[in-house]
């Protein structure tokens, strides 16, 4: 296999579950179930069909013979009659009615959909795992200080948590999205080559109230709730772009967290999960380069582009029904799968192992705070007596200097030092150490954690508590 391209996606990043999802073996079983479910319903309508057929078709529902098909598919190709006739050769005395009534798409659009709400399933529950695993840290980081950056400069303070729950908001907007999207899935159906319902006219001999039960009845079986109520040929593309859009916006919230952490690695104080005989660099030994979310970015970037292809499909389809979709929707709709498979993995396994560095935050912050302090420090001193006026101008005038001292000289913030040493704020250096503490500057960060935590977050991870505990296995 050394010798032929293969797809990254399959061999470094989406999970086995993710590609099982997307593979022959699901599409090909699921047509079959189709084909039993199709024949069920029109057997129930009063077609004469017989239990000894769909047993028969039920007895070989799993155990294909891909053999056959790909020989006929050859010689006809196409590749929705190579499997009913392989299917046929299985079940001689179903052969004559697999398929009955259907056009293709009966059985590949059905199971776009089915395949596009299993893979959903298990992008939400990845999700969710990544929303719980982000709560835990923010929880426990809650009250840690932190500089905030407004346009990557340091501003008023906020915490470690309270950053964490801005990146988790975005999270559960995505689950937001995504449960609306993912229930608002529906079958196809069997609606014909022009969505007229023609052919099934043709075997119930036009008895309407019957041919309006064939669709209903087939969703159900397939686990659905209904099918989409008009259509051409296919369902509307539209839907994949509605479905590709959930994709990119989960990628897009995982692209704005990595960015972050990336930032903050090159700042030491937060870091990603470091193993012991990783290598960071093959030239530079001491390196620790935050490469899984570098790679979160790089495959968000693909996703969120990938999003353009059902949109641009979608917006191109003539009339009832083009081809032109179909050699795309191979690789779009799948891929875009695989990579965002790849990304929860990579921000489970990410945000499972993040150190954090508190030294280098106080450090950092202790370096900065004091002019964040300044209107504490001018409150202070007209307390002490002072006129505010008098005292703008001089902490304007202080904190240039001190500024200066710091760009351009490379030496420590002495604010604290200049004011105490002018007469005018009539405050002592050790009173103005007094009011260096963190905590007074990081507003109600620590109290707006555990509100979010417990009336945003918790209700849903409660909701979802079966499916929490994942840990993601990363290949590289």
């Amino acid at each position: 296999m050394n010798d032929r391209y293969q797809s990254p996606l399959s061999e470094r990043y989406a999970s086995k579950e993710m590609q099982y999802i997307f593979s022959p073996d699901m599409k090909f079983r699921t047509w079959r179930k189709l084909w039993i479910a199709l024949a069920e319903t029109e057997k129930e309508l009063g077609l004469p069909i017989t239990e000894e057929q769909i047993a028969e078709l039920k007895a070989h529902a799993d155990d294909i013979n891909y053999d056959v098909a790909k020989e006929r598919e050859k010689l006809v190709r196409h590749d929705v009659m190579s499997h009913v006739y392989a299917y046929g050769q299985q079940c001689p005395k179903a052969k004559g009615i697999i398929h009955l009534g259907a056009t293709s798409c009966y059985v590949g659009d059905n199971t776009d959909i089915i395949v596009m709400s299993e893979a959903l399933k298990l992008v939400k529950k990845k999700l969710i795992n990544v929303i719980d695993e982000l709560a835990r840290f923010a929880d426990k980081y809650k009250a840690q200080p932190t500089l905030a950056f407004t346009h990557f400069q340091p501003a008023q303070p906020t915490t470690v948590g309270k950053r964490a729950t801005l990146w988790l908001q975005e999270f559960m907007m995505d689950l937001e999205d995504l449960e609306y999207v993912s229930g608002t899935l529906k079958l196809l159906g069997s609606k014909g080559t022009t969505g007229t319902q023609a052919s099934f006219l043709e075997l119930f001999d036009g008895d309407q109230e019957t041919i309006d039960k064939i669709d209903p009845m087939i969703a159900k079986k397939m686990g659905f709730s209904s099918c989409y109520p008009v259509s051409g040929q296919t369902y509307s593309r539209k839907v994949d772009t509605r479905v590709l859009n959930i994709l990119a916006g989960i990628a897009a919230s995982a692209h704005k967290m990595s960015n972050d952490i990336r930032l903050l690695q090159h700042l030491k104080e937060v870091e990603e999960p470091f193993e012991k005989n990783q290598i960071g660099s093959s030239a530079m030994a001491y390196k620790r380069n935050p490469m899984r979310s570098e790679r979160i970015a790089s495959l968000s970037r693909y996703v969120m582009i990938d999003a353009l292809n059902p949109a641009i499909t979608s917006a191109t389809q003539w009339f009832e029904r083009t081809l032109d979709d179909s050699a795309n929707k191979r690789l779009s709709i799948p891929e875009g799968f695989l990579a965002i498979d790849g990304i929860l993995d990579l921000c489970l396994n990410v945000v499972d192992g993040l150190v954090v560095y508190p030294k280098v935050i106080e450090k950092h912050l202790m370096a900065e705070l004091p002019f964040m302090a300044t209107e504490n420090i001018m409150m202070d001193a007209v307390k002490a007596g002072g006129d505010r006026q008098e005292l703008h101008e001089r902490i304007r005038e202080l904190s240039m200097e001190a500024g200066k001292n710091v760009k351009e000289k490379g030496l420590d913030n002495n604010l604290l030092e200049l004011i105490a040493a002018d007469p005018a704020f009539n405050l002592t250096l050790e009173e103005l150490q007094k009011t260096m503490e963190p905590a007074r500057y990081t507003g109600r960060a620590k109290e707006q954690v555990d509100a979010f935590l417990a009336n945003v977050v918790r209700p849903v991870l409660d909701q979802h508590k079966d499916e929490l505990g994942m840990k993601a296995e990363i290949n590289v």
